[in-house]
């Protein structure tokens, strides 16, 4: 690696948390160097493959427990052609069904969130019990064939877990919790429940959702697209770990990249880490090298009368990014006090458009009221800002996802430090040719 310095990283020991967050690194698998073809980027039809062989067989994210806490709280989401509503139910279940109306197709709700007491279709007014079951058809006597079969609308399954609710297009879906393995495991200890919304977006980017999740994959492009970052996090101390399905990086914060000379001021964006963490910059002593440590220590010693409680949490997740990928479509930066969350939907028709939710909830210190729940915003890329470091990355994947039509450009050439990219692509081929056939063969 071709770096201008290099920063001695301290991992933490295992054994100090051996119930936590696993730190371990895990061994990397052969996947060999073969280019990642761009007609998956393009084509229809290997979008339409995507569809058929992930998206209606995988468990997908829905949206907040939080979000449903009452009988009759319903999140109304979509994915490609689909809309599902996932409803609480009077026993505290909850439920999914298509939105959809048995009747003449019509939606039963649009897109959001809301409380109901039942389900009643706004054009014939077919009503529809929580449990998506027919409760009423208006003139049923005009109808000689009766309900329609089962007379209820076709459910999945749904199930929570991490204070997120969870569902499936696929009636025989594995179970949540094996799909999801190691998740839980790893996350568990970040206690996501007691996180509060404080950001809820969907932008819709000119990209492939897939040119979006690699994007979230790497730090090799902080070198490139984020500068600024530099004087932030280490990009060259990365660890990578690649599982069954899913994959991480951990990411040094609160120090400086191996690429940049060290300063001998405390940069700007170490300062805020300072801040926030409690301390005061103006009186700290200590050589910019000590901040991270120094920050974990802080932390650790003041949680508790912050009413933050970090027993879970080894020294490392107080400072650092501990960036997790749940396949297909959720990227997670993972922090002691928040999670910044990026949901990846294919657009339903055209697979050099995407929609982008970005989801940020932070913790809620013990005894302290939860802020009010922030609205839900939408619009195009380039309407406004989504904040410096994301604005950095919409306006760069429109220009690759051009390129990548380009009769120059044949596929992704990627190195070791886009490994994830590379696990990432070999689950989908798990999917979409499970036969073995040639991945390039589209």
């Amino acid at each position: 690696m071709d770096v201008k310095r290099k920063v001695d990283i301290i991992r933490v020991n295992p054994q100090d948390w051996p119930n936590g967050t696993p730190t371990w690194k895990e061994e990397d698998p052969d996947l060999g160097y073969d280019l990642i073809p761009a007609d998956r980027y393009t084509s229809e039809a290997f979008a339409k493959l995507e569809w058929e062989r992930i998206w209606t067989k995988v468990w997908l994210l829905g949206g907040r427990s939080d979000d449903i806490k009452e009988p009759g709280d319903y999140i109304c989401t979509e994915i490609g052609k689909e809309s599902v509503l996932i409803v609480r139910q009077h026993d505290m279940s909850v439920r999914a069904f298509y939105n959809v109306c048995l009747h003449r197709g019509n939606k039963l709700r649009p897109e959001g969130l809301g409380n109901a007491e039942n389900f009643r279709c706004m054009y014939h007014h077919w009503t529809y019990g929580l449990d998506g079951e027919i409760q009423r058809i208006p003139d049923l006597d005009t109808f000689p064939q009766g309900c329609p079969p089962g007379a209820k609308i076709p459910s999945l399954p749904c199930a929570e877990w991490g204070s997120f609710v969870w569902f499936s297009l696929n009636p025989d879906v594995e179970p949540l919790e094996r799909f999801l393995d190691p998740m839980p495991k790893h996350l568990d200890p970040y206690h996501l429940e007691r996180m509060a919304w404080v950001r809820d977006i969907t932008v819709e980017w000119d990209c492939n959702w897939k040119a979006s999740v690699d994007a979230f994959s790497e730090v090799y492009h902080v070198q490139g697209i984020h500068p600024q970052l530099q004087w932030y996090l280490d990009d060259t101390n990365a660890q990578i770990d690649v599982y069954e399905r899913h994959s991480r990086y951990l990411v040094p914060f609160a120090t400086v990249s191996g690429r940049v000379a060290l300063p001998s001021a405390i940069p700007p964006a170490i300062y805020e880490i300072m801040v926030k963490a409690g301390m005061d910059p103006a009186e700290y002593e200590g050589r910019v090298s000590d901040i991270r440590r120094d920050v974990q220590l802080f932390k650790r010693a003041h949680g508790a009368e912050q009413g933050k409680d970090y027993s879970e949490l080894n020294d490392d997740q107080l400072t650092d990014d501990y960036h997790y990928s749940i396949f297909p479509n959720v990227s997670m930066n993972v922090h002691a006090d928040d999670v910044m969350m990026f949901r990846q939907r294919p657009h339903p028709t055209d697979p050099n458009k995407m929609f982008y939710d970005i989801w940020m909830i932070e913790l809620v210190p013990e005894g302290e009221e939860w802020p009010e729940r922030p609205k839900h915003k939408r619009f195009k890329h380039g309407d406004r800002t989504i904040g410096q470091v994301l604005d950095q990355d919409a306006f760069n994947l429109p220009t690759v996802q051009k390129g990548m039509q380009s009769a120059g450009f044949k596929g992704l050439w990627v190195g070791d430090q886009e490994l994830r990219i590379r696990h990432f692509h070999k689950v989908i081929d798990d999917y979409v040719y499970p036969d073995g056939k040639a991945a390039n063969d589209i």
